[in-house]
Order: C-alpha cells, then structure tokens, then sequence
C-alpha cells in the first residue's frame, strides 16, 4: 500500500508543489528586505548589523545546500525536504519572537538553512523526471512560477512593515512554511527511487569530488553565481540607496521592486518556451550579455545626475530578465554533466550561487556604509556582469573539450 506522498500525482501538480517549495527561500529574503533600516533602529543595532541578518541568511543557504544535495542522493528527496522544511518553520517563528540583533542572526541563519532545500531538491527531482534540454524547460517553468515570490515579496513585506511592523512579517512566512508543509506531505511523490540510489551509495563522499574534477560543470555552475551575485549586490544595496538617497519609503522600494521579478517571469518564459529550440548555450550567453549592458545602463544614468529610481529598477528589470535566461539553463547544465549525481550538483551549483551573493551583499553594505556613494554599487556589479559573460563563453569551450575527450 503506498503511503503519504508516493502517489501519483499529474505532471502539472508536481510541478505545482516544486513552484511553492522552491518559492519560500526567495520570499525569506525579498519580503524581509524593505523592513532592514525599521529592524535596525527596532533592535538597536548599525547599517552592518542588520546587513548581517541578510547576508547570515545567505551564507547559511550556501552552506547548507552542499549538505542537503548529497544526502538527498542518497536517502531520498523526500525526507531530506521534509526536514529542512520543519527547520524552517521553527526558525521563522523564533526569527518573529527575536529580541535582540544576535538572537535574529541566528535564526536566520537556521532559517536559511532550512529553506534553501525546495530550491536545491526542487532541482534534482526535476532531473529525476527529465533529460538536460526538457530539464531547462521545466526549470524554466517552476522559477517562471516562483518569479512571483520575489515580485510580490517586497511589496507585502513593506506594507506588513509600514502598517504592522516587521514582526509580521516573519509571521506571515511561518504561516505559509507550514501550508507548504503540508501540501510536499500529502502530495509530493519520491523521485530518487531506492533502486537509483543503490546505484550511487558513495554519492555523498565522492559526488563533489567527482564534479570539481569537471571543467564543464564549473562553467555552468560559474555562469549561474556571477548572474545571481549581480541580482544581490543589488538587493544588498539598494535598500539603503532608495531609502538614504532617494527618500523611499518601504511601500514604495516594495513597488518598484516588482520590476525586477517581472523581467525575471518573461526571462523564464522564454527559457521555458525555447531552450529545446535554441539550445542552453545561446540562452545563457545572451543573459549574461544582457546583463553587462543593463549595468552600464544603470552607470551611465547616475553619472549623468540622473538620481530616480527608475535610474536603478529599469536597468534592474533588464538583469531580471536576463537571469531569467541564464540561471535556469546553467542549473540545467550543470545538474546534466552527471545526472546520477543530480543532488550533489544541485547543492554544489547551488551553494556557489548563493555563496557568491553573499560574499556580494557583505562587500556592498561596506562599500556603501564607507562611501555613501552609488557607484560602488555599480563598478561591483559591472565585474561580476563582465565576469559571467566569460563563464558563458566558457560553457562551450568545455563542452567541446568533454566531447574530444571522449571520442
């Protein structure tokens, strides 16, 4: 008799349930963010305190997607994303109750732990369903979905903040952790199937070093965290550019902001709609390029004096929309160069993605606490732009290289 969760469910409701999954690790961090200048003067604390809460969080993601990948591969999608899932939500609720700057790190960082596992098993289980190019697509289809999350993150998260203070907000993530809970129990099927991972029980002991011993999957896995690391440089930024220098309230960044995951939903569409046709190279050069020039858009316009906010979320938009193209094809490639090793690659691509945004958000607040100029914010993003174009260009070359080697 099957138990919870080993039914059989359409392939739109599995896509469904990975949609929600994978969208409470970017609504952790985008409908906390309008509320960081309010938690720093709640809390007592400086502009490097609160920055810690974010960029605690994301290191904390980087981390522990190595871990939860790889034991993924080997006892099974299924438990590994239940666990992380309870983590999460008993992390929110401590984060909610929080009382001083120290406690609220350290939930984060359980937070952030626990909430990167629908975003890494979300993954894997679509490679345990898909070849490499149908994987893209449907990668295409479920950061289409969860592109929401982002969108409409900042805007609940600054009204929350402007009418009920910043408490509520990880109260409302409490309350949605614990329905998306429930739906992964009832309703998500195992993928990683024993007979698979009998196959690979050295998985977790020899994955990463397998993969490191790749070119390929490090062109991708590089190409996906300098695309990312561009979108946090941003999101560590901004909030105190739009609310120190442009004197937006949080209702207001939270408004704006819905740009930024709108191009990101038709960059998805795309993805989703041609990556069979065209290819994942293609997909991923033309974001990362587009990526670049959106920068020097936005570089140009705060040289000429133009200080506005469109100066910052219109060229945002455009890197949205280009990540839409990069991110879900470099996954694709990545979790594909060796597909028995779906979760390890998944966690490792993965915690290079979010790592290299942290590391990004860190170097950022100081910048700008040190400066109290914009520009910082620009030259670092304009790096890593310029930095993903060549790991795009890289994704070819060592996919030739692969080919040569094994004929």
């Amino acid at each position: 008799m099957s138990g919870f969760g080993q039914r059989q469910v359409a392939p739109s409701a599995f896509i469904a349930i990975l949609i929600a999954v994978s969208a409470l690790n970017p609504i952790a961090v985008n409908m906390f963010v309008p509320a960081m200048p309010d938690i720093m003067r709640g809390l007592g604390t400086d502009q490097a305190g609160v920055q810690l809460v974010l960029s605690a969080y994301l290191f904390a993601t980087a981390g522990s997607q190595l871990v939860l990948g790889p034991l993924s591969d080997r006892f099974g999608r299924r438990p590994v994303l239940l666990a992380g899932l309870a983590a999460f939500i008993a992390a929110t609720i401590a984060c909610a109750t929080a009382d001083s700057i120290t406690i609220l790190v350290v939930a984060r960082i359980a937070q952030g732990a626990g909430g990167c596992v629908g975003i890494v098993l979300g993954r894997a289980m679509i490679r345990d369903r898909y070849d490499r190019d149908d994987a893209a697509s449907m990668l295409g289809y479920v950061t289409m979905g969860f592109a929401m999350a982002p969108m409409v993150g900042p805007v609940i998260g600054g009204v929350l903040n402007d009418t009920f203070g910043w408490r509520s907000i990880f109260a409302l993530q409490t309350g949605l952790g614990i329905a998306v809970a429930i739906a992964c129990f009832l309703f998500l099927p195992e993928t990683n199937l024993p007979t698979d991972r009998s196959e690979s029980r050295q998985t977790f002991r020899h994955g990463f070093m397998t993969l490191v011993r790749i070119p390929q999957f490090w062109a991708y896995a590089l190409a996906c965290a300098f695309g990312t690391s561009v979108f946090f440089s941003f999101l560590g930024g901004t909030p105190f550019v739009a609310v120190d220098m442009l004197g937006m309230t949080g209702t207001e960044y939270g408004l704006y902001f819905i740009l930024v995951p709108g191009g990101f939903l038709i960059g998805n569409f795309l993805t989703a709609r041609y990556s069979r046709r065209t290819g994942i190279f293609f997909m991923i050069l033309a974001g990362s390029t587009v990526t670049f020039v959106a920068v020097l858009g936005m570089a140009m316009a705060f040289l000429a004096g133009w200080y506005h906010p469109l100066a910052l979320f219109v060229p945002m938009y455009a890197i949205g929309f280009a990540n839409g193209l990069t991110l879900a094809n470099a996954l694709a490639g990545a979790v594909s160069v060796r597909p028995e090793l779906a979760g390890a690659a998944s966690g490792m691509a993965g915690s290079m993605q979010i790592g290299f945004g942290a590391i990004a958000t860190v170097l950022i607040g100081a910048l700008l606490a040190a400066t109290h100029s914009v520009f910082p914010l620009t030259i670092c993003m304009g790096v890593l732009a310029l930095s993903g174009i060549v790991a795009a260009m890289w994704t070819r070359t060592a996919r030739d290289q692969s080919r040569e080697h094994s004929l």
